[in-house]
């Protein structure tokens, strides 16, 4: 019953969310024939080995993947959100405890920019503790940040949604065709920010996340000058294939950046009592 239930989850979430605009990766659950192969599978080999590690295979890409949510938890915005464009190089060693350091050189683009954005060259440490359910340390580093300048933009967005009057509603971001309205386009890369803060907590050498849909956002009222938006969104973990559904809250302003506030697991089977690991 639980096999069923993800799998009738994933195809529904096929079929109502394709993907984001055409300039945009999409998520890997949304992707078509024509879109960029995913990385290579894994093998045994890659499963217990150290050293050198082959880029494209699924070790090194969800290690930089974790990096590249630590990455947007701390420079996201409405108008800048980082992809993994390419995994360099990497590598692999066991450490005290039962855990395992991965060293990654990768680069990566700003979503929000487009195929007209400079690429960046990034490296990083991320180390899984061998103790269960503890989340990834990374050590993450990158090249000409600057480059990517989104402050003009995010404090117009700021100064428009500010007002109780602007106070927006919205489900199913991208639409049942694949859509976002550049009006939502915003409150998307927002989601994906606060999303990246569960998906980094979250994160293990067993998962790869990625954020589906938002399947609903609604403005709050807040005293404090800041954006403050209530998200339910749906997360793809590549390997299991299943979706899962967090509900947070997040505040937003150009001074202080996305903070996550609070998270709810949601259950999306009736048989589910905890957050899968």
């Amino acid at each position: 019953m639980k096999v069923f239930c993800s799998l009738w989850l994933l195809l529904s979430l096929v079929k109502l969310s394709p993907a984001p605009p055409a300039s945009q990766d999409p998520p890997f659950a949304c992707r078509g024939a024509g879109d960029p192969a995913p990385p290579q599978p894994e093998t045994p080999e890659d499963m217990a080995s150290s050293g050198d590690l082959e880029p494209t295979h699924y070790p090194a890409r969800r290690a930089a993947t974790v990096a590249l949510h630590q990455l947007n938890t701390r420079h996201g915005s409405p108008h800048r959100l980082f992809a993994l464009q390419e995994v360099h190089k990497a590598s692999a060693e066991d450490v005290a405890a039962g855990g395992r350091k991965y060293s990654l050189d990768f680069s990566v683009t700003d979503w929000a920019s487009g195929s007209a954005g400079p690429a960046l060259r990034c490296s990083a440490e991320v180390m899984f503790p061998g103790t269960e359910r503890s989340s990834p340390d990374v050590q993450l580093r990158c090249e000409a940040l600057q480059q990517i300048n989104s402050t003009a933009q995010d404090h117009a967005f700021y100064q428009k949604y500010i007002a109780p009057e602007s106070a927006v509603s919205a489900q199913h971001i991208p639409d049942s065709y694949g859509n976002v309205s550049e009006e939502m386009q915003p409150f998307w890369r927002l989601a994906r920010v606060a999303a990246s803060f569960i998906m980094l907590r979250e994160s293990s050498e067993n998962t790869e996340f990625n954020m589906a849909q938002v399947a609903s956002v609604t403005q709050q009222e807040s005293s404090e000058k800041q954006l403050m938006l209530e998200f339910v969104v749906l997360l793809h973990d590549l390997p299991s294939q299943e979706i899962v559904q967090w509900k947070l809250l997040a505040s937003w302003s150009p001074d202080r950046g996305v903070r996550v506030l609070q998270t709810e697991w949601q259950p999306r089977c009736p048989h589910d009592t905890k957050p899968p690991n």
